[in-house]
């Protein structure tokens, strides 16, 4: 593995000055710092902006352009892919809805059943909720939520191509769902609570729209200590799960607060940020420090019951 010193003395290559134009997306926001407080819905809008911009690229676009979801030619947006899990294995995966930007696999652990009503929070291109309509079949009703037009418009497409009459996916806040009281008896995410900045409302609205005796299986991102500050106030990285990530103490007393019981970590994991990310957000002395200092970003799938 290469040292810091290593890291740091290699030139970033990048495919010049436009390679992460995109002319339906303006990103100048993202590579602003947010060192000035920004209201919940300026931070929303850092969010929509990088993600419409994943969602309208193709898939082979995503993959080899320096803004795609899983190219590291410019270094900030690897940190989407340094967190995703493997779903090609689960039943219902579908490629096309698959744009590796999750930290766990949520169903995978959902105990979901045949005829279920699942609610997808964040549900992006669909990728979790096709894998839950294999789970509750003909029977059952998923349902994706997600805040941003060009992801929602990809999942509807995919679910067209797939023919499920099932799933539906609707343009809204986690916030504010235009769902019923007890509408769920399993809700899924995946690596989207961190990305709201009211995450005590989040969880309130999660509470509401699940079913007395339902359940919930959300895998987010959370932390063990203090992020440095250029990591923490970078849009970037805000955008890509890290920065809005809070104490596991405080995600689970949140959680707890909304009204769930039964809480449990069904599965944990240190996510190692690359050096060449850390380098740059810091100089090679704060990264070793960080380093030292044993704060750490987790990967966490958190079970709780109503």
């Amino acid at each position: 593995m290469n040292t810091l010193e290593e890291t740091k003395s290699k030139e970033k290559t990048c495919c010049g000055p436009d390679c992460c134009s995109d002319e339906t997306t303006d990103t100048a926001v993202l590579v602003e710092d947010l060192t000035k407080e920004k209201t919940e819905e300026e931070l929303k809008q850092i969010v929509k902006e990088q993600y419409s911009q994943i969602a309208l690229q193709s898939k082979e676009q995503n993959e080899t352009s320096c803004c795609g979801s899983t190219s590291a030619c410019c270094g900030d947006n690897t940190t989407y892919t340094i967190m995703a899990d493997e779903y090609k294995n689960l039943k219902g995966y579908n490629p096309d809805a698959d744009l590796g930007l999750g930290c766990g696999l949520p169903t995978e652990y959902a105990k979901i059943k045949a005829g279920d009503t699942v609610v997808d929070l964040g549900s992006g291109a669909g990728n979790d909720c096709f894998v839950a309509r294999a789970e509750t079949g003909d029977t059952g009703r998923v349902i994706g939520i997600d805040m941003t037009p060009a992801m929602v418009e990809k999942a509807k497409a995919n679910a067209a191509k797939l023919g499920f009459a099932n799933v539906e996916f609707h343009l809204a806040e986690i916030e504010k769902m235009p769902l019923a009281d007890n509408t769920a008896d399993v809700v899924v995410s995946n690596c989207v609570m961190n990305l709201i900045p009211n995450k005590v409302n989040a969880f309130r609205e999660v509470y509401r729209i699940t079913k007395p005796g339902g359940h919930f299986s959300i895998s987010d991102i959370v932390l063990t200590g203090e992020l440095p500050l250029k990591m923490k106030t970078a849009a970037t990285m805000y955008a890509g799960c890290v920065s809005g990530a809070v104490l596991k103490d405080e995600y689970l007393e949140i959680v707890k607060n909304a009204g769930f019981k039964n809480i449990t970590i069904q599965k944990e994991k240190l996510i190692t940020i690359p050096d060449q990310i850390l380098l740059d957000y810091m100089t090679i002395d704060e990264a070793k420090q960080f380093i030292r200092s044993g704060s750490g970003i987790f990967s966490i799938t958190v079970y709780a019951e109503k």
